[in-house]
């Protein structure tokens, strides 16, 4: 008589605790919005970070929430943007100019040398813990290929010089490799700028500078004084070049002792 009394106790307890969980569950579901499915299929689906959440879906949310701008998802460019504001019902804010990412160093092995030999894990952030990196360059690129490794869309090798070598046709501009550098020697530009640019990222002075690399800027300022636009100025001993005013005219690649301004690379759109 005990077991069957305690059978029904225990019976009945179970059937108030279920109603009383049935009840929590219909009485606090949260309704899906649809639209959160909708854009998460018009996203990439690389769930590579760059929009600041850790995947497509925690994008996809927030954009439904009015936590983030509509344009925050930098691989999928001006369509994706596009898209997104169609379903959301607003208009579209997004820039007709893809970004890339552009390499800010010319050191390669046979020009800027290493001050030691190192044996320590492959990986940029793991040898700026020896002594700053083992390059004679406290700003040059170590080479060990972080950036390449973790870019989620295959748009970074690198190159038998040692350096990294972006594939613009490929780079969505989702500034993940920037993060990735422990040197800061890669920076996201305009895909569509034209003129010329210092691929440079040493603040040394240049008496320092001639001494760890062959060819790095040494801000001497001929270029400064050649440029009729004035579009190049020496900050922190480094020349830096306003594409907004360079009319790539070729006077200051004409005076410079180094030979480091470049052309900038262009993007075949399709």
């Amino acid at each position: 008589m005990d077991i069957l009394l305690s059978l029904v106790i225990i019976g009945g307890l179970g059937l108030i605790f279920g109603g009383l969980l049935a009840y929590v569950a219909q009485r606090f579901t949260v309704e899906e919005d649809a639209r959160v499915e909708t854009i998460c299929d018009l996203l990439p689906g690389a769930n590579c970070g760059a929009c600041g959440f850790p995947g497509c879906i925690n994008f996809a949310e927030n954009i439904v929430k009015g936590n983030v701008s509509v344009s925050s998802c930098i691989p999928g460019g001006k369509t994706v943007c596009d898209n997104i504001c169609e379903v959301m019902g607003v208009d579209s804010v997004a820039s007709e100019s893809k970004m890339v990412a552009e390499v800010y160093c010319l050191g390669t092995r046979d020009v800027a040398p290493d001050k030691f030999e190192y044996q320590g894990v492959r990986d940029c952030k793991a040898a700026m813990a020896y002594s700053g990196g083992f390059k004679a360059c406290s700003y040059g690129c170590l080479g060990l290929g972080t950036c390449a490794e973790c870019c989620p869309f295959d748009a970074l090798h690198m190159g038998a010089n040692g350096l990294p070598v972006v594939d613009l046709e490929r780079c969505t501009g989702c500034g993940i490799c920037v993060k990735a550098c422990p040197r800061g020697i890669i920076r996201i530009v305009n895909a569509d700028r034209i003129g010329k640019y210092v691929p440079c990222n040493s603040k040394d002075k240049g008496k320092v500078v001639r001494e760890v690399c062959e060819v790095g800027c040494i801000g001497d300022k001929a270029c400064v004084k050649a440029c009729p636009n004035d579009a190049i100025v020496v900050e922190d001993n480094l020349a830096v070049i306003d594409s907004s005013k360079c009319d790539d005219c070729g006077k200051c690649v004409e005076v410079c002792k180094r030979r480091i301004i470049k052309d900038v690379v262009k993007v075949h759109h399709a």
